[in-house]
C-alpha cells in the first residue's frame, strides 16, 4: 500500500507541475472563464454537495468530534451561498500576474524592474472546513498556480463533491483539469509524500490544529507558509470608550468560537477593571462563556470565576472559554501579548491615539488593530476576496494570504545591445 501511495502522489505531483506551466502563461480572461465555469458547476451541484456534507456530519457526530470541528465542517445553504460569493469576488479581483513595477534606468543604459509571477505548485493541507477547498482552488487559479489539496478525513465526502464540480468547470473552460487536484485518500502517508516532493511542489500551506502545523513544519522539505494557532487578544486600555469596548469584546469572542481570529484572552487595564469587568461578564454569561481569570479578576467578579493557570494564557480554546487578566497598563499588556500570543491578531481599545500608535509599533503580530474586533482578520474582510490561510510567519507572506501571497517577483532587464565592461 505504501508503494501505491507513493506512486499515486508522484503522478499527482507530475500532473500538477505540467498544469502549472500552462497556467503560468494563461491570460486573465482564460483564468476568469475557468472560475466562472466552476461557479456554474457548483450552482448545479449544490444539492449533491450539501448531501455529501451531511454524510460527513453524520460520521463526525458518530465519532464524537468536538463542537469546534463540527462547526467548521458543516456546510449550510447560507455558507454555500457565501462560498459562491467568495468565488465571484475572486473573479472580480485584479490579476497580479505580469505586473511590472520599480522600473529604473541604470548608468549602463539598461532598464530593470520586477515582474510578478506565480509560485508554481501549491500544496495545501487542511482540516474540516470544506469551503477551504473552493477558496484555495480559486485563489490558486487566479494567481496562475496549480494546487494539490489534501483535506481532513472528516470532510472527505464534501471535498470530493466540491472537487468534482471544480473538475467539471475546468474541463468546460478548456483549462488543464489537473490544475486543481484533491487527494482522494485519507491515508496520512499521502501527506508525508506531498511535503517531501520539492521537484513538484513549490510551497506547502498547512491549515489546521497546532499538532498538524508542527508536524508539517518539522518534516517538510518544501517551504511552508504557516500559522501555529490563533491565540488572539483584546486589550481594554484605561482611556477606552467602554461603549465601544463592550460590543467589541463580545463580538471578538462570541461571533464564532471555532475560528483562528476569535479572541482567547481579554486584557483589562486596572483603572477601568472595576467598571468594565462586571458589565462584560454579564454579557458573556448570557452566551454561557466560561471565564478563567487572574486573582484580580476573581476579586472583582467573585470566586465563581475559574482561576486562570499559566497554561490558560497560552491556550487557543476554540470554544466558549475566555482567559481574563487585569494589567497595570499598556506596557504589561504588550509584554503579555508578545510572550503568550501566537502573533496572529491583537487589538487595543482606546481613545488615546499616541498609545494606540505605540501598541501598533510594539505588538509583534500579523494583524494589529485599534478599536475593532479581531474577527476582522480575514481575507474577505481585508478585500482579498478569499484567503488560502493566515500566516504568522514573516517570510514570505504575513497575515491573510490572498492572491499576492501566492506570487513571487523576478527581476527583468531591458537592454539595447549593452555589454558589461
Amino acid at each position: 500500500m505504501q508503494e501505491s501511495i507513493e506512486q499515486y502522489m508522484q503522478t499527482v505531483g507530475q500532473q500538477a507541475r505540467t498544469a502549472s506551466r500552462v497556467l503560468a502563461g494563461a491570460s486573465t480572461q482564460t483564468k476568469n472563464n475557468a472560475l466562472s465555469a466552476i461557479y456554474t458547476a457548483l450552482q448545479n451541484s449544490e444539492t449533491a454537495i450539501l448531501a455529501a456534507n451531511q454524510v460527513d456530519m453524520t460520521k463526525a457526530h458518530n465519532n464524537n468530534l468536538d463542537s469546534a470541528l463540527l462547526d467548521r465542517l458543516e456546510l449550510t445553504p447560507t455558507r454555500f451561498k457565501g462560498m459562491l460569493q467568495g468565488l465571484k469576488d475572486v473573479i472580480a479581483l485584479t490579476d497580479p500576474i505580469g505586473e511590472i513595477t520599480d522600473m529604473a534606468f541604470r548608468p549602463t543604459g539598461i532598464q530593470l524592474g520586477k515582474m510578478r509571477v506565480p509560485l508554481g505548485v501549491v500544496g495545501m493541507i487542511y482540516e474540516s472546513r470544506p469551503n477551504v477547498t473552493l477558496e484555495a482552488a480559486s485563489l490558486a487559479l487566479k494567481s496562475g498556480n496549480a494546487i494539490i489539496l489534501r483535506g481532513g478525513s472528516e470532510a472527505l465526502e464534501s471535498n470530493q463533491a466540491i472537487a468534482a464540480a471544480i473538475q467539471h468547470g475546468l474541463t468546460a473552460a478548456g483549462v488543464p483539469e489537473h490544475a486543481v487536484q484533491v487527494i482522494n485518500t485519507p491515508d496520512r502517508a499521502a501527506v508525508g509524500q506531498l511535503i517531501t516532493m520539492p521537484e513538484y511542489v513549490d510551497v506547502i500551506v498547512p491549515r489546521g490544529g497546532k499538532g498538524l502545523i508542527e508536524r508539517i513544519t518539522n518534516d517538510a522539505r518544501v517551504p511552508v507558509i504557516k500559522h501555529l494557532d490563533g491565540n488572539c487578544h483584546v486589550f481594554v486600555e484605561a482611556q477606552a470608550d467602554l461603549q465601544k469596548a463592550l460590543p467589541i469584546a463580545l463580538n471578538a469572542k462570541t461571533h464564532r468560537y471555532g475560528v483562528c481570529n476569535a479572541m482567547e484572552t481579554l486584557l483589562v487595564d486596572e483603572n477601568v477593571a472595576e467598571e468594565f469587568l462586571p458589565r462584560i461578564a454579564e454579557l458573556y454569561a448570557e452566551k454561557k462563556v466560561e471565564l478563567r481569570g487572574c486573582a484580580e479578576t476573581q476579586r472583582i467578579l467573585g470566586e465563581s470565576i475559574v482561576p486562570a493557570t499559566e497554561e490558560d494564557w497560552y491556550t487557543e480554546y476554540l470554544g466558549p472559554i475566555l482567559a481574563v487578566k487585569v494589567v497595570t497598563g499598556l506596557d504589561e499588556a504588550i509584554e503579555h501579548i508578545n510572550k503568550y500570543g501566537s502573533h496572529h491578531t491583537d487589538s487595543i481599545i482606546t481613545e488615546n491615539f499616541s498609545l494606540a500608535r505605540h501598541f501598533l509599533a510594539r505588538v509583534d503580530s500579523s494583524s494589529v488593530m485599534i478599536n475593532a474586533s479581531t474577527r476582522f482578520a480575514d481575507g474577505f474582510e481585508y478585500g482579498l476576496g478569499a484567503e488560502i490561510g493566515i500566516s504568522t510567519d514573516k517570510i514570505h507572506a504575513r497575515g491573510p494570504v490572498g492572491l499576492e501571497g501566492l506570487t513571487s517577483q523576478k527581476w527583468i532587464v531591458f537592454g539595447d545591445g549593452q555589454i558589461r565592461q
